[in-house]
């Protein structure tokens, strides 16, 4: 039995040591690893390019910047909600950027680390316009789209259940084969993130046919997830998050960065390093955050490029906004 646990306590030990060097594993790589989802509009969906675009793959520009001054450095890992968190607890992506819901039983069985909210959402419901469905209760008997391996599975279930309805869910392991089911008519309806349905129904063959119930059934709470054991590069991604939003604060931009770490704004200067040691605290040059908002902008332009009034799906900022402006954006201070 000894022999046994001492073999454990090495195996751990030696997991919390491989896990403690992400920093030192991507400077010596000199590339960024991001895990991202394998195609979600606003999120991270690949552009005729194949570029990755929207508000996850910005957050992986953006760390990228800042750990090793490049945007460009950086290689992302299509993940479906089956394997994204295996593929970080192995090693196989350096942090998760994939629109994930933010749990008790993510945070505590899991082995990972929940970063900070990126962005908050709830679970809603795609319909055709012409069904005459105006609140989730009317799908009563309904078939419903739903991804394997979410929250929504789960949720979908208790809402049924609590509402004393019956709800036939269609389980796809793929939310773009989901998507094609949809809109093929397999279902009657979809549900899913309400953001991830406003994306998926912005491409559809026929967007005006679709839409979006104004009811959600969840909370969904979006952010980053890294590995338990590596303080530091958690802190990088956390602090990342909280210094995008502290940016848009203080007006500074990705067009205006470069002169704002120049001037006399208190809190741009030690944002963008022209004053304090903030970044050398964890492992960075000081000028860390100022090549992260060159390189994607602040939270806001971020989040009007990807899912705002600047992009096709043109979500208004809600609870995405700045804490001062009725949201609930709140960047912990750079003090």
């Amino acid at each position: 039995m000894k022999k046994i646990l001492l073999a454990a306590g090495l195996l751990l030990a030696g997991a919390t040591a491989a896990s403690a060097a992400t920093l030192d594993t991507v400077k010596q790589r000199g590339q960024l690893v991001c895990g991202v989802s394998t195609g979600f509009s606003g999120f991270s969906l690949p552009d005729s390019q194949g570029q990755y675009r929207g508000i996850d793959a910005d957050y992986c520009r953006a760390i990228a910047a800042a750990v090793l001054g490049d945007p460009t450095k950086l290689r992302f890992v299509g993940l479906t909600a089956q394997n994204r968190f295996t593929a970080l607890q192995s090693g196989e992506v350096d942090v998760l950027m994939r629109n994930s819901t933010q749990t008790f039983l993510r945070a505590t069985s899991i082995g990972l680390r929940m970063g900070p909210v990126n962005f908050y959402d709830g679970q809603g419901f795609a319909v055709k316009r012409d069904a005459g469905v105006t609140k989730v209760t009317d799908l009563n008997g309904a078939s419903v789209c739903v991804a394997q391996g979410t929250t929504h599975e789960v949720t979908l279930g208790d809402f049924a259940r609590a509402n004393k309805i019956t709800l036939q869910p269609v389980v796809f392991e793929r939310p773009d084969t989901m998507y094609q089911a949809f809109f093929a008519g397999r279902c009657d309806a979809m549900t899913q993130d309400a953001s991830a349905l406003a994306g998926a129904i912005s491409v559809a063959p026929n967007p005006a046919a679709y839409m979006v119930l104004a009811e959600t059934i969840s909370k969904e709470p979006l952010g980053p997830f890294t590995r338990n054991g590596d303080d530091q590069w958690s802190n990088i991604v956390a602090w990342l998050h909280y210094g995008l939003v502290e940016a848009e604060e203080a007006g500074v931009t990705a067009a205006n960065a470069e002169a704002e770490a120049k001037g006399a704004n208190p809190v741009a200067q030690r944002l963008l390093g022209s004053s304090g040691e903030f970044g050398s605290r964890l492992g960075l040059s000081n000028d860390w955050m100022l090549q992260a908002v060159k390189a994607v902008g602040n939270y806001g332009e971020i989040f009007e490029r990807n899912v705002g009034a600047n992009s096709p799906l043109k979500l208004q900022r809600g609870l995405n906004g700045l804490w001062n402006r009725g949201g609930l954006m709140y960047a912990v201070p750079f003090r």
